[in-house]
């Protein structure tokens, strides 16, 4: 069987760095810090007290009042992003065979401020079940690609992964296996999270996972840096539009990168830290850079995993440094959570928008932060820190690994 080609033709961005694309783009560029004092609710009694947040946000410059009582936050999220995709794109939905369109998105939680609300409201009361009869469907994870589909009439693949935060990569990943085997011509895929809530900020607390930076919150997320103390909760959705090679070119459309490979694998080591030798992260990339047809030496950029945290740093230098031999001095390799905080469900879908603009544009964004020298890293590999770099950039990896040991990757290559 000959498997079809699959090009990425439409971005949309919603995040820390900007409510749109473009905005998103250049704040990365510039080596903008998304972080900043809390203002969902009041953090005072928080470890930490700071997040990185959309700003602006105003859900009335969107839907109506009645839509919103119906979409949680992250749902509303995936809808924005999804739409200037969609423009993006130049799709005439018209004319499109909605029956080969579909929507496969990934959240890691789903509508967590939905279920805390509910909740609370109901342990507050006298017991008696009074619960929102939207508290459901705007909870579950699975309604972003529901709701997606039916604004676009989309009748093909239509669900949502759920692997922490590795799942918007694994929704590329699907999205891309439906298209190469031709069940679908065009798919909506990418990720959305919004867990700046007092349950998400807590929990995420409890585990030591964030940094508690609090006296400078635009310097918390410090990838590879020897200081760093954990990661900064982010928010917000990434949404591309991937399309056979020949139905986008037959319709003339803009066509950013080709999606040519992606790879999944299982540390099976902890529920949440990363295996110390960096298995999993190893295993990932190979099969990524084997699904495409790629040797290592063609990579020219990989938008790490970069959390911030300890352990995860470390591990994922360790895997790069077997995967890529020499070629790993080679490399640029950046964060982007260093500015965007981590957006968890909705990281891969961010940061493949990333890699696919590095392509676009020929210029790599930084990690920014970078104050201290960590012995553990080899000082030959060029983390692109403080400062974005022009280079040429011809093919490039994400990376986006999750609690419970799951380990995606995605390669994108600049379009022959």
């Amino acid at each position: 069987m000959q498997l079809k080609r699959v090009v990425v033709t439409g971005l949309g961005a919603l995040t820390p760095l900007g409510n749109n694309l473009e905005t998103y783009w250049s704040n990365l560029l510039k080596g903008v810090s998304g972080a900043g004092p809390i203002t969902r609710f009041d953090p005072e009694k928080f470890k930490t007290k700071f997040a990185c947040e959309v700003k602006d946000y105003d859900p009335l410059n969107y839907f109506d009042r009645k839509e919103v009582r119906k979409m949680d936050l992250f749902t509303q999220y995936a809808m924005i992003s999804s739409e200037e995709a969609i423009k993006d794109s130049g799709l005439d939905l018209e004319k499109l065979n909605r029956e080969k369109a579909g929507v496969i998105w990934g959240s890691g939680i789903g509508g967590l401020r939905t279920f805390q609300e509910e909740v609370s409201s109901f342990s507050q009361g006298d017991g008696t079940p009074r619960f929102n009869p939207f508290f459901i469907p705007k909870m579950i994870a699975d309604i972003s690609a529901g709701m997606i589909s039916i604004k676009y009439g989309f009748h093909g693949p239509n669900f949502v992964t759920v692997s922490a935060c590795a799942s918007a990569t694994n929704a590329m990943i699907d999205a891309m296996t439906y298209i190469k085997l031709g069940k679908a011509n065009v798919m909506i895929t990418g990720g959305s999270e919004a867990s700046v809530v007092e349950a998400g900020m807590g929990g995420f607390n409890a585990m030591k996972a964030l940094s508690e930076r609090n006296d400078s919150p635009e310097t918390a997320s410090r990838p590879f840096d020897k200081d760093r103390d954990g990661f900064v909760l982010g928010e917000g959705s990434g949404a591309l539009i991937l399309e056979e090679y020949e139905h986008a070119k037959a319709r003339g459309a803009k066509i950013y990168a080709e999606v040519v490979g992606g790879g999944m694998s299982a540390d099976a080591h902890h529920i949440t830290a990363p295996h110390p030798e960096g298995l999993g992260a190893h295993n990932v990339m190979v099969n990524a850079l084997e699904d495409a047809q790629m040797k290592p030496e063609e990579i020219d950029y990989i938008n790490v995993h970069g959390t911030s945290t300890p352990l995860g740093d470390v591990s994922e230098v360790i895997a790069i440094e077997r995967v890529f031999g020499e070629h790993a001095y080679n490399l640029n390799i950046s964060s982007t959570k260093s500015m965007t905080g981590h957006l968890l469900g909705a990281a891969g879908a961010i940061e493949a928008i990333a890699s696919v603009m590095a392509i676009k544009e020929q210029v790599v964004p930084p990690t920014i932060n970078h104050f201290t020298d960590d012995e553990r890293f080899d000082p030959r590999l060029n983390f692109t820190f403080n400062k974005a770099q022009k280079r040429e950039v011809n093919a490039a990896l994400s990376n986006t690994f999750g609690f419970g040991g799951h380990n995606t990757s995605v390669v994108f290559r600049k379009i022959d």
